[in-house]
């Protein structure tokens, strides 16, 4: 009920109780009343009967502003809590570390739930009618669309998997060149650097790539080793450096046997050997691939050699190739690996 049409009921209702009274009674007819045990001035009767009336209106006014105020701030917890949950899911959408305090339950329950959800954008997502929301749903879809977006007002850290994306797309717009990055290594992540370095080492001279080799990773390695002695972006490296390159690296048997493979392509078969023969006597791991690689060159009594050097229970396959190339019969080795 409004507070304006309350009254002008109220005094309605008080003018209506006053003339009725006046007109039954008379105007001059007055009573005197005690409270607790004290006479006061006699009044009029209407003034008697509407003084419980005016006191019941003054109570129910102090009633209504109570609990007009009390809804007030009820109404304005839940607009705030609405507003920080809105804060909330964006700063889930950025990755962002947060924490916040909601005063109505509903949204404690909303936010707890949220805490404990990962959230991400679909790509036929439709934009919503808050506008803080759709800047970051747009921020989003261009950043995972390969675009670059200023980041700087959204204050992500560097380790952001957003900053990490968004510069990884800087690099492939050639916005920002990969030796940029390596030569400002400490403003990037390990990830964005071994990125930067994989694709500096496709074009770059091998003294550049030895320079930033702190920075290799098994896919930079073999984009190294297609370049060996091949027709586009040819890369001329000695045994040496592609030794120091691996020592950087923890390989296991199928990456050796993945390196012998690819250096099959260009690399003299001497330069092969010899790279594989030191790479067997310096890592057990190798001694498959230093195997695969003289079968593969024909280099057969080599192979039978170093063979002898293994127990029985080892490159079982590969002796299981001689037995049969012995024989007479000509398989392909890649078929025994």
């Amino acid at each position: 009920m409004y507070l304006k049409r309350y009254t002008l009921g109220t005094l309605a209702l008080m003018l209506f109780v006053g003339w009725y009274i006046s007109q039954y009674l008379g105007y001059s007819q007055s009573e005197s009343i005690s409270f607790f045990g004290i006479y006061l001035p006699a009044l009029p009767v209407s003034v008697l009967v509407l003084l419980p009336v005016f006191i019941l209106y003054i109570a129910s006014i102090f009633h209504m502003f109570y609990y007009s105020v009390k809804s007030f701030f009820h109404l304005r917890n839940y607009k705030k809590d609405y507003e920080m949950l809105v804060d909330m899911i964006m700063d889930e959408l950025l990755n962002k570390d947060h924490h916040y305090n909601f005063k109505t339950k509903p949204y404690q329950l909303l936010a707890k739930v949220l805490e404990n959800t990962s959230m991400s954008v679909d790509d036929d997502i439709e934009l919503t009618e808050n506008e803080k929301v759709n800047n970051i749903l747009k921020i989003l879809t261009d950043i995972k669309s390969g675009k670059v977006v200023d980041l700087k007002k959204l204050y992500l850290d560097g380790d952001n998997p957003l900053s990490i994306q968004n510069q990884k797309n800087r690099m492939m717009t050639l916005d920002l060149s990969s030796e940029e990055i390596l030569n400002k290594s400490e403003s990037y992540t390990e990830d964005i650097l071994e990125k930067a370095y994989e694709n500096y080492a496709a074009t770059a001279p091998m003294f550049a790539i030895e320079k930033y080799q702190e920075y290799i990773t098994k896919d930079a390695l073999f984009i190294i080793l297609a370049r060996v002695n091949s027709e586009e972006n040819t890369l001329e490296v000695s045994n040496e450096s592609l030794l120091e390159l691996m020592r950087r690296l923890v390989l296991v048997k199928a990456d050796y046997l993945s390196i012998s493979k690819e250096l099959s392509i260009h690399m003299i078969p001497e330069q092969r050997t010899k790279l594989f023969e030191v790479l067997a006597e310096q890592d057990e791991e190798a001694h498959e691939a230093y195997l695969y690689t003289l079968f593969d060159l024909e280099m057969i009594d080599t192979a039978k050699e170093f063979l002898e050097t293994q127990t029985e229970e080892e490159a079982m396959k590969f002796r299981a190739y001689l037995a049969l190339k012995e024989s007479g019969h000509n398989f392909n080795i890649n078929l025994f690996i």
